[in-house]
Formats: structure tokens, C-alpha cells, sequence
């Protein structure tokens, strides 16, 4: 028999933002204490009024419960539970003080005030028009996002993202998920297809409608692009994909993408005898990238008449190290080239090649240019060379809400521009950084094309290499003092598909170990013993912020998500200090001194995908944390509801960690890993180790990792199109021809 129960919320001891799954502390009248109430609802906060229909249960850890199946939650109307409600932390400003303040001037009518009256607010000592203008403001803020929650539980789907629901459509938010629910989908990180479809079914959009199934192919192609690297699918592939992911007929698949060509939300192409479909961004960069590439690689170079062989032997007395043949060969072939790539892995000269081509350009007035994909990149890049670099989205002056303010109408300034790290480059990020060079300046891709390819759509740097129109310099020879290090001579063996070395753990001077062990449990147990433990005892390492854990997945017992509870857990522990030093959001618990990536370009704050920092302060009032993130001036402050763009950084991914170098690096490799366990991915982990690198593996894994060559191919058609052989006529090109 069913039970009721209501009463005003005294505290909200847990709630999931994702499923709205409650426990609620509840005071009802006649009862002296209050009660435990577990239920479902859109967002709950302390001082609102309950009710809720189910059952008494006798939970055997936690006593006498009222289990819910239903409940619903509204606005307090008594001055306690208001006054419970403001200071809970629901609007942005108000504390628990100052929501004494405004009960006790205002009363019950407080709501009415801040809505309609916000002038009075001016009463209260201390509250000026900034102040009372920020309380209006959040107030309404959290009126719409609650009006969206309520819209997304009432169809079946998570409400943790409304806010960035609203900041992204504000007023409108309703409306437009309304009228196309498969927009949150595009437009919302952390909404995918399946949220949204859930959301258009209840709306009653039919399951074999066209508006679904461009939605779907949409989606398909995204996601293509954005978890394995494609630039566009086989049309084959596509629908049977699509087909799959919406369960419907070739039929309805084969007419929305018709519909979808002739709209052009999507185009054909032919490349090599295959018909690939694009989404029209990815088609017409790829179009864009090859034709200012194969126009760089046709102009002669522009530097001045140079004496090569003074002005080397004269960079080699500056620097007072002296270039091997293979780099006065690669020095040579990129002082007389407009576009050049330097390439090969660690140990091979690079840096000291690059150092002496900066000192030659620069002694002849040309104004060089560093830049890298990543923050930490960057900074490595001015270290080595003694020139200040930026972030290739600084550079081009990335703007809020995407795109950039550098451009054809507004170029970079300078002579020559140099890309650190270029294997990380997509096919998006360089089209827009050729877009933006001076119609005279040279350019110099500096990366190891052996190491992992872009997160984003292409293959970049090594199509560029394939299509050999443009000059390269790849250097192998290992020089003596990078030989004495087992992580350089490692790395080069994995390469080459040999297994590494192993070191005696006796060998005091030793910087690579191997770690055999059973099972992957096993393995997760070393992980945390390493990092907590042995590694901070042996070489005086900081475990929070030296030593860095790379895994090859999330999932799994060695994967990022179990491992970064565990060393959480073990090296920033729950603090029981009676304040506020936590918050959990969107499946983490983030607290202050907790390592954390950025896991999403956010160009409003100026922070990019894979950026790592510390979290220094948490403000329960403001809802609010700061960030201070490696090589900034000043921490990023993030509302709660921003949490999704974060992620716990004590163990990453080995793709999130391209671009940057730790000073120890712990690499789990396990057989659940199977389908990612490949060699360029156990190579680039062991390159990011700068002074440490230790393996703990299952001996099978480490052995494919090293066997497996990754024969799976990313699907472009850029190398095509740099070699000149895409079919002549294409409308697409034509069309990119007319407007570029």
C-alpha cells in the first residue's frame, strides 16, 4: 500500500545530476527527527517542500528509509525553509549570512523582490547596484535552467547539463530543443545522439523520419571524425552505420542522405575509385590545406642569399656543438625551402638542429615565429630555443564560441613559422593556421611522425611526408649522450618492433624498468604502490605533480577512471575539516589540491583540450572552483555546472598526453586493453618520460603492443589531392576554388 510523505528539505545529503537519483534529510511535522526520503527528482536544493509517494523501508546500515516512487519538489513558503533555501548556494553571491540578512528584511516575499523589485535590494547595508544586478541575474539564471531541468527529466533524459544548456541557447533553450531536440546533440559537449533521439521520441518525432535520419548520419559522420580520426566515410559504411545506430531500413538511411546532398549538409567526393561522404567543414579544409600546400611547396624559398657553409660553422661556434652530416643535410634542405618538415624521434638531434637554423635566420633579420598545439608544448619549445612560443589557438587569436580572428583578411606577422609537436596537428587546426600565414612567410613542421596521430580528423603531418611534394629531413642517427639514456634507446627499439631492454632495478643511474606482472589486478595494485610509494621514496619525486600515469583507455581496472579514484583516494584524501573543500559533479569528485585536465577547447577561457593544472580553490557560494593551470599567470575560475569541461589528471590517456613531457611517466599495459594496444601508442608514452619511464605489463599485452603496427587506416582524401590525382571536376573543389 502506498504512503505519503512531505516536508521541507533540511539537506540534500547526495544527488546525481545525470539520473537525478536524491537522498534527502526531510523534516516532517510530528516527527522529532528528520528522515531519510530516497527519490527521483529534476534538481533539489535545501529549504524547498517535498512531497513524495512509496514506501517505509528498513535498510540494514542506515535504518528506517521512505523509498519513493514518486516525488516532486517546490519553492519553500515558510521564512525558515526560505531562508534555508537562499543559503544553500543556489544563487551565486548569497551565503548563508547574507540570506538571514534578506529573509529578515523582506520576509516571505523575498522571491517576489529579487524578480520584480531588485531596486529594494539597495536597502540592505552592503549591497550596491553591481551586487544587487549579479543577484538579479543568477536568480533568473537559475529560474530557466530549473524551467530546463524540469523539461528534460519530463522527457526522460539527465538534466546535469542544463546549465550549459542555457548559456548556450539562453531564453530559447526550450524552444529550440523543441523544434530540434538532435541540435544538443551537435551543439552540447557531453549530450550525445542517444540523449537527444531519447528526447525526440518522447517529443513524437517517428523513428523512421527523415528528420531522424539525417540527425543519425550527421551524427555517424561526427563521430568518425571526432573518436577515430576520419575526415569522411565510405558511403557503404556510412549507412550501415547509420542503419545500425537508428535500426532502420537501407531504405530510410539511402533517401535522408539523398535529401541530405542536395541540401548540401553533406557532399560526395570521389577519391581513388571511392565514393566518400563528407560533412562540408572537413571537405572544404582538406581542399583548402592542399592547394596553400602544394602553392608553398612550388615557391622558391624567400630567405636571403645565405652562405651555407659559414653561417653553419658559425651557428656552431655560437652553440658550441657541431652537426652531424644528416643535420647540415636537413639544415640545408630546410634553409632553401619555403615549406619544410623535420622529422625523426627523441635522441636524433632535433632541438640542436633547430637551435642552429634559428641563430642562422635570425642573424639575417628574418622574424621567426614558435608555436605548438599544446600549452606545455609551447613552453618546452622556448626553453629549447630561447624564443618565446605560443599555443598554435593563441596565436591565431582564438575567439569565444569557436573560429579565430586571424585569417586571410587579417594575417599572422613574421617571416618564418615554426610548429613544434606537428604530428598533433589536425586537419582543421592546420588549415586554419595556413589560412592565417603572410602571403611571403616560410613554414617548418618540427615532429616525430612516428608517434600517435591527432586526436581531431586527418593525418597531417604524415600525408604531408607521403605526398613527398614537400622537402623533409628525417633524422635517425642517436647521438652518444642520448644513447647513455634506456628510455631513448627504448623507445627506438619499440619503434622498430623490438621489445625493450630490461634494467636492473641495482643500476643507480637507470631511468626505464619493465614490471612483469599476472593480472591486470596485479598490475593496478603496482601502479598505486609505484606512485604513492616507491617512486617518491627512491628518486624524491612529488607523486601530485612528477609523476604522471598513462594509460591506453578510460575503462577498465588500469584504465584513467579506476585509476584516478584510486590515486585519488590515496594522495588527496577526503578532508573531514567541517568545510567545504569537495564537490561532485558529473561523475567525479573534485577537490582542492586535485590534478585535473581540460578535456574540451574552451576558447572563452582560453584553456584547450589537454591543458593540466591544480585545483586551488573551491567557493561553495559562488559555485565556483579556480584552476591554476601549468604556464598561466592568473587561475580560471569555472561554475559548477562548467565541471563537465574536467576530469581528474593523476592518470590520463597516452592521446590526452601528446604534446607535453613529465618527469616520470608510469605506463600500465594490459590484455583488456587489447583492441588500443599498438606500437605508436607505447611509443609515444614512453617518449613523454623525461627523466623516468617505468612499464608495469602483463608480458602478452607488452608484446602486441610492441607487434602491432595499427594497420588501420584513418579515411582522407588530402594525400590524394597534395599528389594532384582527385578527380578533376570535382563540384566541391570547384566551388573551393571560386571562393578561396
Amino acid at each position: 500500500m502506498s504512503e505519503s510523505l512531505s516536508g521541507s528539505v533540511e539537506r540534500v545529503t547526495f544527488f546525481n545530476e545525470e539520473n537525478g537519483f536524491a537522498i534527502l534529510r526531510v523534516k516532517v511535522k510530528g516527527r522529532f527527527e528528520a528522515v531519510t526520503c530516497l527519490c527521483s527528482l529534476p534538481s533539489v536544493h535545501a529549504g524547498e517542500w517535498v512531497e513524495a509517494e512509496g514506501a517505509w523501508v528498513r535498510d540494514p546500515n542506515h535504518g528506517l528509509q521512505f523509498k519513493a516512487a514518486s516525488a516532486k519538489a517546490s519553492a519553500p513558503t515558510t521564512e525558515e525553509g526560505i531562508e534555508r533555501y537562499l543559503g544553500s548556494g543556489l544563487i551565486k553571491g548569497v551565503r548563508e549570512g547574507f540570506a538571514k540578512k534578506l529573509v529578515a528584511k523582506f520576509g516571505v516575499k523575498i522571491f517576489d523582490v529579487i524578480e520584480n523589485e531588485s531596486a529594494r535590494l539597495e536597502e540592505i547595508p552592503g549591497v550596491g547596484l553591481e551586487r544587487r544586478k549579479a543577484i538579479k541575474n543568477a536568480w533568473a539564471e537559475q529560474r530557466h535552467v530549473r524551467e530546463i531541468m524540469l523539461f528534460l527529466y519530463a522527457h526522460g533524459a539527465g538534466t546535469a547539463r542544463a546549465q550549459r544548456i542555457f548559456k548556450t541557447y539562453g531564453e530559447k533553450s526550450i524552444e529550440v530543443v523543441r523544434d530540434d531536440p538532435y541540435q544538443l546533440a551537435r551543439d552540447i559537449h557531453g549530450i550525445g545522439f542517444r540523449t537527444a533521439d531519447e528526447i525526440a521520441g518522447s517529443l513524437g518525432i517517428a523513428p523512421d523520419s527523415t528528420k531522424r535520419a539525417l540527425a543519425g548520419l550527421r551524427h555517424v559522420l561526427q563521430e568518425a571524425a571526432g573518436a577515430e580520426g576520419h575526415c569522411a566515410l565510405p558511403r557503404a559504411e556510412l549507412l550501415a552505420r547509420a542503419e545500425k545506430l537508428l535500426g532502420v531500413t537501407e531504405t530510410v538511411t539511402a533517401t535522408a542522405l539523398e535529401n541530405g546532398l542536395k541540401r548540401a549538409d553533406f557532399i560526395t567526393e570521389q577519391i581513388e575509385d571511392a565514393a566518400l561522404i563528407y560533412l562540408p567543414p572537413l571537405l572544404a579544409a582538406e581542399i583548402d590545406v592542399a592547394r596553400r600546400v602544394r602553392a608553398l611547396a612550388d615557391a622558391p624559398s624567400n630567405y636571403p642569399t645565405i652562405d651555407f657553409a659559414k653561417a653553419t660553422a658559425w651557428a656552431e661556434k655560437q652553440s658550441d656543438r657541431e652537426l652531424s652530416v644528416s643535420q647540415r643535410t636537413a639544415l640545408r634542405t630546410m634553409l632553401s625551402s619555403r615549406i619544410a618538415v623535420l622529422t625523426g624521434g627523441p635522441g636524433v638531434g632535433k632541438t640542436t638542429l633547430l637551435d642552429a637554423f634559428l641563430r642562422i635566420v635570425l642573424a639575417r633579420q628574418i622574424v621567426p615565429v614558435l608555436c605548438a598545439p599544446t600549452g606545455r608544448a609551447a613552453q618546452r619549445l622556448t626553453a629549447a630555443t630561447g624564443q618565446p612560443a605560443k599555443t598554435i589557438h593563441r596565436l591565431l587569436e582564438a575567439r569565444g564560441g569557436g573560429g579565430f580572428q586571424r585569417g586571410p583578411g587579417r594575417p599572422l606577422e613574421g617571416d618564418l613559422f615554426v610548429v613544434d609537436e606537428s604530428s598533433m596537428l589536425d586537419l582543421l587546426l592546420f588549415d586554419a593556421l595556413l589560412r592565417a600565414l603572410p602571403p611571403n612567410a616560410s613554414l617548418l613542421l618540427v615532429g616525430d611522425v612516428d608517434q600517435l596521430p591527432s586526436v581531431g580528423p586527418g593525418l597531417v603531418l604524415r600525408q604531408l611526408i607521403e605526398s613527398e611534394i614537400v622537402p623533409t629531413a628525417r633524422l635517425a642517427e642517436i647521438f652518444r649522450q642520448a644513447a647513455a639514456s634506456r628510455i631513448v634507446v627504448n623507445a627506438h627499439r619499440i619503434n622498430a618492433g623490438e621489445m625493450p631492454e630490461r634494467t636492473s632495478g641495482k643500476d643507480a643511474n637507470a631511468d626505464f624498468f619493465v614490471i612483469s606482472r599476472a593480472e591486470a589486478a596485479d598490475v593496478a595494485e603496482t601502479i598505486l604502490e609505484l606512485v604513492v610509494r616507491r617512486i617518491p621514496a627512491r628518486f624524491g619525486l612529488d607523486p601530485r605533480c612528477d609523476i604522471q600515469v598513462l594509460s591506453p583507455m578510460n575503462r577498465g581496472a588500469c584504465g584513467t577512471r579506476e585509476l584516478n579514484r584510486r590515486l585519488q583516494a590515496a594522495l588527496n584524501p577526503a578532508r573531514d575539516d567541517g568545510g567545504m573543500s569537495e564537490v561532485e559533479r558529473f561523475g567525479w569528485t573534485f577537490r582542492v589540491g586535485d590534478r585535473v585536465i581540460q578535456t574540451e577547447n574552451n576558447y572563452d577561457k582560453e584553456v584547450f583540450n589537454g591543458d593540466i593544472g591544480r585545483l586551488s580553490h573551491l567557493d561553495a557560494a559562488e559555485r565556483e572552483i579556480a584552476v591554476e593551470f601549468d604556464g598561466r599567470k592568473s587561475a580560471v575560475r569555472y561554475d559548477f555546472g562548467e565541471l563537465d569541461q574536467l576530469a581528474p589528471a593523476y592518470a590520463i590517456t597516452v592521446h590526452k598526453s601528446q604534446g607535453s613531457e613529465f618527469p616520470a611517466v608510469v605506463i600500465p599495459i594490459v590484455s583488456d586493453q587489447f583492441l588500443l594496444l599498438q606500437r605508436n601508442l607505447l611509443y609515444t608514452a614512453i617518449t613523454r618520460g623525461r627523466q623516468l619511464v617505468i612499464v608495469a605489463a602483463q608480458t602478452r599485452a607488452l608484446q602486441r603492443a610492441v607487434r602491432e603496427t595499427g594497420s588501420h587506416r584513418r579515411v582522407s582524401g588530402l594525400l590524394a589531392r597534395l599528389r594532384g590525382v582527385v578527380r578533376r571536376g570535382s563540384r566541391a573543389e570547384s566551388q573551393q576554388n571560386e571562393t578561396s
